[in-house]
């Protein structure tokens, strides 16, 4: 069992809540954090003393009125493992937070700490047992991703050989997801699509109607979502 599988089993039920606009989560990903606010401050040294896991969840629109209190969420985040945390002087925190997977939240709990939380489920992929769809979707995929590229960058070949891996056609949409410029509404619609097969093909489409773009660039600069 590797560490990330041992950590999904050891989840209680109850997420540790971190709400942020504009940043969607997902699984398989390594996401940078500085924490700073109390609150997560609290937070951060609670997973530590515990299972080390935080769950990352995208602010509802209209956050900015409420952001000290607690504005709505979206319904699924992902829970992550703290794979490393390094604590400044001053009690600030950077920490690296892999994505490990996706949480549906069931109902928020009576506020008991400065920070949040729910009680969440965790979601697994659902794969059709069609293997010659999953190809189809994959290729499919794959001409989506790298039309957006020029043929000779080296983001192409990355892209190319990433497509060519052994990696399942579900963690690719999720590292494609996180990692492309996409709109948040639409990343969250794709980590609350369990279905692998229906999700290659939301993010499929969402790259094509969006079309090549210059900023285009992978891997991401650090923190980019």
């Amino acid at each position: 069992m590797t560490d990330d599988q041992a950590a999904i089993r050891a989840f209680s039920g109850v997420a540790r809540l971190f709400p942020l606009p504009n940043l969607v989560h997902f699984p398989q990903v390594v996401q940078g954090l500085h924490v700073f606010e109390p609150r997560y401050r609290q937070l951060t040294a609670d997973a530590l003393d515990d299972d080390r896991l935080i769950t990352l969840v995208l602010l509802s629109p209209g956050w900015e009125e409420d952001y000290d209190g607690r504005p709505a969420v979206a319904a699924f985040g992902c829970l992550g493992r703290i794979t490393r945390h390094e604590l400044l002087p001053d009690g600030r925190s950077n920490l690296r937070l892999r994505g490990l997977a996706r949480l549906r939240l069931l109902d928020e709990q009576p506020p008991h700490k400065l920070y949040r939380t729910a009680r969440a489920e965790v979601v697994p992929d659902v794969i059709p047992e069609d293997l010659s769809r999953l190809l189809d979707l994959r290729r499919g995929l794959a001409d989506a991703v790298l039309g957006r590229f020029d043929p000779t960058a080296a983001a192409h070949r990355q892209l190319g050989e990433l497509f060519a891996s052994t990696t399942p056609l579900g963690a690719l949409c999720d590292m494609l997801a996180y990692a492309l410029p996409i709109e948040p509404g639409v990343k969250q619609q794709l980590l609350e699509e369990p279905r692998v097969d229906l999700r290659a093909e939301v993010l499929a489409e969402a790259l094509r109607d969006d079309g090549p773009s210059d900023d285009d660039r992978f891997p991401p600069a650090f923190s980019s979502n």
